[in-house]
């Protein structure tokens, strides 16, 4: 998997914690509702943590704290976002310590991945998912941050946000739909833009109907690898039905994306969810099996037509600059026709 060379590399010192471990093996009642964390306002405090790779530069910190800033937020770094450990940015245990401290930290009111890589799912069984239950904040990443994303909605029912992490790019179709939903309470319906260019047609950021219709559901998903990776562990989600599954991915062939396909198929994933909708997957190309490769279009269409469910292609969900904030667990509505995700409730209060 190439995310981890495909983010650019690029948060400082913060709170001290113990480093001792968490077990998830504790007992409470899963509430089949959803947590909603409070919504962002100007003069907040967002942290930044490193649950993944590591970044060796100076200036991709700089950047991040630039970038919230100029959304009126204050900036406050981990205690071990600069830490390293092999390529992770720190021991597990440290960068657990990191993100379980942040949402304990009461001066804190969202969180957000420095960068994704790998190695999220590493710390999966070292969270104090009883400490982020009682103190539901927002929580912000993508890509290998997918493995949290799960966990948390699937521990603890908090919505969490796929979105893009402190060191991406910025622009203002990113920080637009960040602050709509964050912000400003919004419940936007997310398409594609429509821009034409000096074209008759528009060219660039197609949508693609696999099946046409619209339906509701909660949305559900993440980057495809990483979302596979975690099958079968008790951070895994275990109930798909009425979801809509939303996936993207990077650097990945034609025919590992069609492996993990087969995954949710064969684990029952795919049976159950109601709706589906592909974003990118930027840079994935036929491999090793060159002239006789499947299409990634053939490959998704031989999974999801059969399903006879709403599903399309082509979201602005995964590793690009205009990249949608998904509220992960929400309720939302989509037309397959359209490319759009509606979302019909506020995704903070």
């Amino acid at each position: 998997m190439k995310r981890r060379n495909f983010l650019r590399n690029i948060g400082t010192a913060g709170m001290a914690i113990p480093l001792s471990s968490f077990s998830s093996n504790f007992n409470f009642h899963i509430s089949e509702e959803i947590i909603r964390p409070q919504a962002l306002k100007e003069g907040d405090t967002i942290g930044i943590i490193s649950p993944a790779s590591a970044i060796f530069e100076s200036e991709p910190y700089d950047i991040a704290r630039e970038s919230f800033e100029a959304m009126g937020l204050k900036v406050k770094f981990g205690q071990f976002t600069r830490s390293r450990y092999g390529h992770l940015a720190g021991t597990d245990e440290q960068r657990a310590a990191e993100l379980n401290a942040m949402f304990a930290d009461k001066s804190i009111n969202a969180i957000i991945a420095l960068r994704g890589g790998s190695g999220s799912a590493r710390i999966l069984d070292k969270l104090d998912y009883n400490l982020i239950k009682k103190n539901p904040k927002i929580f912000i990443g993508y890509s290998d941050i997918t493995a949290l994303h799960l966990a948390i909605f699937e521990m603890t029912r908090l919505i969490t946000f796929h979105a893009p992490v402190a060191v991406s790019t910025w622009n203002s179709f990113s920080a637009t739909h960040l602050k709509d939903i964050l912000f400003n309470k919004d419940m936007p319906v997310l398409m594609n833009p429509s821009e034409k260019g000096d074209e008759l047609v528009q060219t660039q950021n197609r949508i693609r109907t696999i099946t046409p219709g619209t339906v509701k559901g909660r949305l559900l998903g993440g980057n495809l690898s990483v979302l596979t990776g975690i099958m079968g562990s008790e951070y895994f989600p275990t109930d798909w039905k009425g979801k809509i599954l939303y996936i993207e991915d990077v650097g990945e062939k034609i025919y590992a994306v069609d492996r993990m396909m087969s995954q949710l198929r064969l684990g029952g994933v795919l049976k159950q969810v109601s709706g589906f909708v592909f974003g990118k997957c930027t840079d994935c190309d036929p491999g090793g099996s060159g002239y006789g490769s499947l299409t990634l279009e053939e490959v998704l269409d031989s999974y999801i037509k059969p399903l006879d469910i709403p599903a399309f292609t082509g979201a602005m969900i995964g590793h690009i600059d205009d990249n949608m904030t998904i509220p992960n667990g929400i309720h939302a509505e989509i037309n397959a026709e359209k490319g759009s995700i509606k979302l019909l409730q506020p995704a903070v209060v």
